[in-house]
């Protein structure tokens, strides 16, 4: 079950959302209720072993934004 990347047509609103099933229609922005949604392209990030591996390439996780990692060490 892909996680998805949407961004609200109405309010601006990032968020992601768990999808059932290839369902993309039904989705509501949390901050506004609005269904105007549109799926945006996020990275990919595998996890191999303890590492996470973006589809870069890179074995940084999203949370290694200078200094020390907590999730993936580095």
């Amino acid at each position: 079950m892909p996680i998805y990347e949407f961004t609200c047509r109405k309010c601006g609103e990032t968020f992601e959302e768990l999808v059932l099933g290839g369902r993309l229609t039904g989705i509501k922005c949390p901050k506004c209720q609005s269904e105007e949604v549109e799926k945006i392209m996020s990275a990919c990030a595998f996890k191999s072993g303890t590492k996470f591996v973006s589809a870069s390439g890179s074995s940084a996780c999203s949370g290694c934004a200078g200094g020390t990692c907590s999730t993936c060490g580095r």
